[in-house]
């Protein structure tokens, strides 16, 4: 048997609802347009589960954001002495918030 036949024989273990897929993919879109808007802005972006990064957008592909943080005595503790340069990646379909910082 080939592989590709023992793929098309294997069991899903998982498959996204497509009424969540069609909604998920209309967020990214916003998402993605929002933050190329304010490329090189100071935001505050809170996550789904609660996280809070402040920072400046550097950038947005299809599905992330890029984010210079701002360092804090958290990120000096998560990144050592390279927490002035950490760039940070987040996924926008996990964005619940996203701040303007004047």
């Amino acid at each position: 048997m080939t592989s590709k036949n023992k793929a098309a024989d294997a069991a899903h273990l998982y498959e996204a609802d497509q009424d969540w897929v069609g909604s998920a993919k209309q967020i990214r879109q916003k998402l993605s347009d929002v933050c190329g808007r304010h490329h090189n802005r100071s935001v505050r972006v809170q996550t789904i589960d609660g996280q809070i990064y402040e920072g400046t957008v550097l950038g947005v592909d299809g599905c992330h954001l890029h984010l210079a943080v701002t360092p804090s005595a958290m990120d000096a503790r998560f990144f050592g002495p390279f927490a002035a340069n950490s760039i940070l990646t987040l996924v926008l379909y996990e964005l619940l918030v996203i701040t303007l910082l004047i």
